[in-house]
């Protein structure tokens, strides 16, 4: 891990000025977590939480992932997560393709700074911009992509997971999934 590359692109990334979201933010959200893992989790932007704390998934999505990591044996330290915008669009909207077309030059920077083995996509947006603008999270949630040698899937945003209920046992199906596949990235 080269720890001055990680700071420059964080240092890189809280003055940019690339779209509008960066008008209105209080904090740019990097990602956080273990430098080292294998495993990376992409949401698709900060909300009002995040953006005031300066770091992804804090607020009670966050909570639940949390939650979601424990069930199968992780934790949020051990893995790094990271959002496909930087900055949180306003009243917590999608974020428009010409701001995810700024950032993703970030996201995909983190990605060759940590070389993951596994990259987890949370929700609709995320999978969108990481594996196919036509991805459907309800008809492809679970389903499993390779990139130039890294395994990618996605996985219900836990934002969505506490809105419907019912989408909470598949999801935690992926991660079941997900912690088999890391430990065979292991071995």
């Amino acid at each position: 891990m080269d720890s001055a590359k990680w700071q420059a692109l964080e240092n890189e990334c809280a003055a940019c000025r690339k779209c509008g979201l960066s008008q209105e933010r209080s904090n740019v959200v990097f990602g956080v977590g273990s430098r080292q893992s294998k495993l990376m989790l992409v949401g698709e932007g900060p909300g009002y939480h995040e953006d005031m704390q300066g770091e992804p998934f804090v607020g009670p999505a966050g909570q639940l992932l949390d939650k979601m990591l424990a069930s199968v044996g992780l934790l949020r330290k051990d893995v790094y997560i990271a959002n496909v915008v930087k900055c949180r669009p306003p009243n917590n909207r999608d974020p428009q393709p010409a701001e995810m077309e700024a950032c993703l030059p970030y996201l995909r920077a983190q990605y060759t700074l940590l070389r993951p083995g596994i990259i987890v996509c949370l929700g609709r947006i995320s999978a969108g911009a990481l594996i196919d603008k036509e991805f459907r999270i309800t008809r492809d949630r679970g389903k499993w992509f390779e990139r130039k040698g890294v395994a990618i899937t996605a996985t219900f945003h836990p934002a969505a997971l506490l809105r419907d209920d019912s989408k909470k046992r598949p999801a935690w199906e992926d991660f079941k999934v997900i912690k088999r596949r890391l430990e065979e990235l292991k071995n």
